[in-house]
């Protein structure tokens, strides 16, 4: 389990203003009499999500009434949801619950922005909190044991092939190399660089990288052995030989035309376009794509390293700051039951292994085949790695994008990581 930092240290969140203990403070009279009114901030405003939600809050308002009379769900308007998220927090405008995104948990649990639902989950009959995958439960834990957020989304990343691009550049159907040796991102990228030189389309690209969102590229450096920070998160591991030869295998594969060049801080072209052979993304990407061209959807590669899955992932927590910390707790525990957690696996992956089955996830994705949901999604969840995540992340991590620039523009690799590790040391170490 993650080392927790001390509960008295201020920590910045995403550059806009720092978050003590003692500025969260503790919530307010949950005792108080009368039924009390609920607010959920969240990152989401689809309206089936919205339409989802507040379902499954109206059934709980009419059991208990006499509680909470209402719920409400309030999508943060700010591009920067966390940025919103804490300006809220910090003007005293605070939610009672929050959806809460993998790379900030670490940092909310340690900040004490969080309250522990352990008790309220475990004494609710039929909860099961066991049934929850302990690598899904673990980033939102405590070593003291306390929980402090359910991880209603737990979605693989995976591989998109577009199989007519393929076709079309006179390239191999790449699924039948599944499960075998020859399906690596050697392999994968071989077949994207023929691809861009036989259809001028986008070879292999990850359409949520950016270069401030680094993480999205640098996290399949798993498969080579790479990670950025050491499992404690106190060392600098940019500078490790396998990160080193990860970025580098990255920037050959940009010069060959296996991968987009990067191009300031905009996104690759949508795998939904057509015009992308390969594309890395989690589960919903499934949602945008149609019957416009033929596509499959395949567990990531294996590297130099072995096969090595990945998780993205987003909890929803109550608030230390909640003026109703006990009610809020009450309808946490009930958005996020077995039952109610089977409801929202139509749009996000649960974390239940009760839930990990062919009929279950097949309302959470419907364009999918049996055979992609065992093999991408059930094979994949129980062992996968959630991305990394570090408690003091917004502290260092404008100093990782200003390192990394250079690599992807094609300088060299090991004196751009070498900075970073002179630059992040001293935050990591203290």
């Amino acid at each position: 389990m993650r080392a927790t930092r001390s509960r008295g240290a201020a920590i910045a969140l995403t550059g806009v203003l720092a978050v003590s203990l003692s500025a969260c403070g503790g919530g307010g009279d949950s005792s108080a009499s009368g039924p009390v009114d609920l607010k959920m901030a969240l990152w989401s405003s689809n309206e089936d999500h919205l339409a989802l939600l507040q379902e499954i809050g109206d059934a709980y308002t009419a059991e208990h009434g006499d509680e909470v009379a209402s719920i409400t769900f309030e999508p943060v308007t700010n591009p920067d949801y966390i940025a919103g998220l804490t300006t809220q927090i910090a003007g005293g405008d605070v939610p009672d619950l929050a959806w809460i995104p993998e790379a900030s948990g670490p940092e909310f649990v340690d900040a004490g922005i969080l309250h522990d639902v352990r008790d309220t989950l475990e004494g609710v009959d039929g909860y099961d909190l066991d049934d929850i995958l302990p690598a899904a439960l673990e980033p939102w834990q405590d070593d003291d044991g306390g929980v402090y957020a359910y991880p209603f989304s737990n979605s693989p990343f995976a591989l998109y092939v577009n199989q007519d691009l393929l076709a079309a550049a006179g390239q191999p159907d790449v699924t039948t190399l599944v499960g075998t040796p020859e399906y690596t991102w050697a392999t994968i990228t071989d077949v994207a660089a023929a691809t861009n030189g036989a259809t001028g389309a986008a070879g292999l690209n990850v359409p949520t990288f950016t270069t401030t969102n680094w993480s999205a590229v640098t996290m399949l450096g798993n498969a080579w052995g790479a990670a950025p920070w050491s499992e404690d998160g106190a060392t600098c591991e940019f500078a490790s030989p396998e990160m080193v030869d990860y970025l580098t295998w990255y920037q050959d594969q940009i010069a060959r035309g296996a991968i987009p060049a990067v191009s300031g801080n905009a996104a690759p072209a949508a795998f939904a376009s057509g015009d992308v052979a390969f594309s890395v993304a989690q589960l919903s990407q499934s949602g945008s794509l149609d019957d416009s061209f033929e596509w499959s959807f395949l567990p990531l590669p294996a590297g130099p390293d072995g096969y090595h899955p990945i998780v993205g992932q987003a909890g929803v927590s109550v608030l230390e700051r909640s003026e109703h910390q006990e009610q809020a707790a009450g309808f946490l525990a009930y958005l996020t039951n077995p039952a109610n957690a089977e409801l929202l696996s139509q749009f996000f992956p649960p974390p239940r292994a009760s839930l990990l089955n062919v009929e279950t996830l097949s309302q959470a994705a419907p364009k999918l085949t049996p055979e992609e949901i065992q093999t991408a999604i059930i094979d994949v969840v129980p062992e996968a790695q959630v991305k990394p995540q570090h408690p003091v992340l917004s502290q260092f991590t404008d100093k990782v994008r200003a390192g990394l620039d250079p690599v992807w523009a094609g300088g060299d690799v090991e004196t751009a990581v070498t900075g970073i590790c002179e630059q992040i040391s001293p935050t990591l170490e203290g």
